[in-house]
């Protein structure tokens, strides 16, 4: 049978204030108090009543995490980064998926409402400031990502794809590709488009503007679809450029059931770096970006707007880098 605090504080000989102190992991109580009443938390199988607490003090401890789809590997570094930095603080974490869906987005942003989250972290460029706007009216912190410059209650988190970018661009130039293709993510996301934007201008500046520029979802089955267009057209790249990991993926899918050789006929480089990349046939040349720090940072960001008299937001950048792997390799000598 559970037990409720004032029970746990008479048989662990504290006050009540002290067994709040503790389950809230508040600073300056001794490790011996802390150890006895854990102990006696555990005894009287105590759980905190969190409905309880929000009522008493007007708060919650929910920090909201909106992501696009839970299917998507990109994410749950993210999530692990999120989660544990709350954790260890002592919050929980509300995790909701757009799926890219408006009305669900929507849904979405009436639940943190509802729950009255201390602040929500957007890592999606499905959800802009505006779909937001509620939240931020309703004096809940944002942390967005790729997005407007920061602001009041609105802390931004960018991505800079420019360092990866400009590295996969000259590893290709040393392997001596010359023509090279891209297929970006969709045409209604914004990240999706500066990356775009970025392969096309560094790969024209280097000599490789790209022979076909195409679009898809960031999903496997776009990306072999998308190659399979690539590959229909009169001239054919020696490398392409994907959007994210997933393309690439299907990319190097379709290329093979084609008969084309990878990395031998066409090098392959995606975006990302997740997990599975290192373990696909041939493992995947991609650009890494630091996702489980990211989610350390939006947590972090909005603790810090929280904490700040004005509740103002901040801007940060995190940096991507190249990783070679075999899915890239020196140009056939007839392939230039």
């Amino acid at each position: 049978m559970a037990h409720t605090m004032r029970e746990v504080a008479r048989r662990a000989g504290v006050s009540l204030a002290t067994v709040s102190r503790v389950l809230n992991n508040t600073p300056y109580i001794s490790e011996e108090t802390r150890k006895r009443v854990l102990e006696t938390v555990h005894e009287c199988n105590y759980f905190k009543n969190v409905h309880a607490k929000r009522l008493s003090t007007g708060q919650s401890d929910l920090f909201g995490l909106v992501i696009s789809e839970i299917a998507n590997p990109y994410f749950p570094e993210i999530i692990r980064g999120f989660q544990a930095t709350a954790w260890s603080q002592g919050f929980d974490v509300l995790l909701c998926n757009t799926e890219y869906d408006t009305e669900r987005t929507k849904a979405i942003m009436r639940k943190l409402r509802e729950n009255d989250v201390r602040g929500a972290a957007i890592v999606t460029s499905s959800v802009d400031r505006n779909m937001a706007a509620d939240l931020t009216a309703a004096g809940i912190p944002l942390v967005l990502c790729n997005a407007d410059p920061a602001g009041k209650l609105v802390g931004n988190i960018t991505i800079d794809y420019g360092p990866g970018i400009k590295k996969a661009i000259q590893h290709v130039v040393d392997l001596g590709h010359r023509r090279a293709a891209v297929i970006a993510g969709p045409g209604d996301n914004w990240t999706a488009v500066a990356i775009r934007n970025a392969l096309v201008s560094g790969l024209t500046a280097r000599g490789l503007k790209p022979l076909c520029v195409l679009e898809c979802n960031y999903r496997v089955d776009a990306g072999a679809s998308a190659v399979r267009e690539v590959l229909s057209r009169r001239h054919t790249p020696t490398v392409v450029f994907c959007g994210n990991d997933l393309i690439a993926m299907g990319a190097m899918s379709a290329l093979e059931e084609a008969g084309v050789k990878v990395p031998d006929e066409v090098s392959v480089v995606g975006i990302d770096d997740i997990f599975f990349a290192s373990l696909a046939r041939p493992p995947l040349t991609t650009i890494s970006v630091p996702r489980e720090q990211l989610g350390v940072q939006a947590f972090e960001a909005l603790n810090q707007i929280l904490q700040r008299k004005q509740h103002r937001g901040s801007n940060y950048t995190l940096g991507t880098d190249l990783v070679v792997r075999r899915s890239t390799t020196p140009v056939r000598r007839n392939g230039q």
